[in-house]
């Protein structure tokens, strides 16, 4: 049974809807390759700045953001404080070295750089990562979704995924970002009225909010302490560093959109847009939190005990007993927007991989317009379906998805450390980059797999979770430049 009103299941239907209609409407003339990977190169930089924003939030951040910030503090804010100065490098380098070359994807130029291999492992790397995202948002969107809709988990999981493949396998890149620009404003929408109903529901006022949050140190950004094994203020920033380095340098679902803005300067400014919007957003999402925990302690009594020991129960158990009428229902659609932007743009660019890095490279290099489009269909299809399957498998391999997300780091480490050496040293070559691999995924390995195994303390990772990407990247570049220093065989070394 569906703890919504009618008012509010007519809001969320309402926009489900609307997406969908928005979504095959725009993206009715996306039947040509170049329309349907790049939107024919010709949107405004502030679509695609919103599109940026929207690939940003999902609907992960929506329920973990606020739950972290009641649990805890702002110490993971520092992440969005990284965002700015990764931005400047993203707008100085890689945005012009990718409109530069003018291809769709992130990774044909590591096979210019080192060979075949290279270009082939990251794109595994960024399938099956998109593919464990897909599930996990799809999943745990479902969990929020199912006791306040009364629908159960596995259809909510089918009916939503389904809904995303429509409108992306029929409206390509063209639907996914504008309908990307409609969820970003729905969940700006949403977020906003969760903080006007939090700072004026407390019975004495704003100011109540103000007195719980600093009588409890809710807005601390962590320790400025040297320690490496807890989550300091500086291991976030550093952790926020390589981790947005690693998105706007190698992630497809960044890097595809640079070249759908119609001018270098107009991709620039979605870079810029999407990134500085994102801090304020995330600041606003921390807000909630606190406001919650403010809320809660004002009004211990509207809190059951079972829901306050669970965390990422709090906002959902808000979002049906105290929002007005209809707002709730925004909010709701606001979550169910920020899933839906990161599934959409995690299909359209794995069907753009699958075809590029994959089916041109080694099946039909001369592909005819027509086969192309065939293959970008039936592989947004198959990999949206993945998705689901994913979801769903979730439900009953809990363990397993632990273990999945750790290697997950392992893969994305490996990729973000292979593309630096590959931009900074020309001097590396095949050996170099190599070496390096092995040598980093071997670091990473032994900083994440203790996790999943009972080894001797002596062996275990000293160093806190959030340094495995940093210390991995820095290894696979660091031993790929040692190794490119060396003179090969039968050649004089320069002095």
């Amino acid at each position: 049974m569906s703890n919504l009103s009618y008012i509010d299941l007519a809001v969320l239907i309402a926009y489900v809807a609307g997406t969908v209609a928005i979504g095959l409407w725009v993206g009715r003339k996306s039947g040509s390759t170049e329309e349907f990977m790049a939107a024919g190169r010709r949107l405004p930089g502030w679509a695609v700045g919103l599109s940026i924003f929207g690939t940003y939030v999902s609907s992960i951040s929506f329920l973990a953001i606020p739950s972290k910030a009641f649990d805890t503090n702002w110490n993971s804010f520092v992440f969005s404080l990284a965002i700015p100065p990764t931005a400047w490098i993203a707008v100085r380098y890689f945005v012009p070295f990718y409109r530069r070359a003018s291809t769709l994807s992130s990774y044909e130029h590591l096979e210019h750089r080192f060979g075949p291999w290279a270009r082939t492992y990251a794109v595994l790397c960024y399938l099956l990562t998109q593919l464990a995202r897909m599930g996990t948002i799809l999943y745990l969107l479902a969990l929020a979704l199912a006791p306040l809709t009364g629908v159960s988990i596995p259809i909510l999981i089918v009916v939503t995924g389904l809904i995303v493949i429509v409108y992306t396998l029929f409206g390509g890149m063209t639907a996914v970002i504008w309908t990307d620009v409609m969820q970003s404003l729905v969940l700006i929408g949403g977020a906003l009225a969760c903080v006007g109903v939090l700072l004026f529901g407390l019975p004495q006022g704003s100011g109540q909010f103000w007195e719980f949050s600093l009588d409890h140190h809710k807005f601390s950004l962590g320790s400025v302490g040297p320690s490496l094994t807890e989550s300091t203020f500086w291991v976030v920033l550093v952790y926020g560093i390589f981790i947005n380095l690693q998105n706007f340098g190698i992630d497809q679902s960044y890097v595809q959109r640079y070249q759908t803005a119609r001018t270098d300067a107009e991709a620039n400014r979605s870079v810029w847009l999407g990134a500085l919007l994102y801090v304020p957003i995330s600041a606003v999402f921390f807000f909630i939190g606190t406001g919650l925990f403010a809320f809660y302690s004002a009004r211990p009594d509207l809190l059951p005990e079972a829901v306050a020991t669970k965390p990422d129960a709090v906002f959902p158990h808000f979002i049906v007993q105290e929002l007005p009428v209809g707002v709730s229902g925004l909010v709701i659609a606001a979550i169910v927007a920020a899933a839906q932007s990161t599934i959409s743009s995690s299909i359209n660019c794995s069907a753009t991989l699958l075809l590029c890095d994959i089916y041109r490279r080694y099946v039909r290099p001369q592909a005819t317009e027509r086969d192309s489009m065939r293959v970008l269909w039936s592989m947004s299809l198959l990999v949206g379906v993945g998705g689901i399957g994913m979801a769903l498998a979730m439900m009953q391999i809990k363990s397993a998805l632990d273990a999945w997300w750790e290697l997950a780091s392992i893969f994305s480490g490996g990729m973000l450390g292979l593309f630096l050496l590959g931009i900074i040293s020309r001097r590396a070559k095949n050996a170099a980059a190599v070496t390096g691999v092995i040598t980093g995924l071997i670091v990473i390995a032994w900083m994440t797999l203790p996790k999943l195994f009972d080894v001797p303390a002596a062996w275990r990772n000293p160093f806190h979770s959030y340094l495995t990407i940093v210390v991995g990247t820095l290894t696979i570049f660091l031993v790929g430049l040692l190794v490119a220093q060396i003179p090969r065989s039968g050649r004089p070394s320069r002095v």
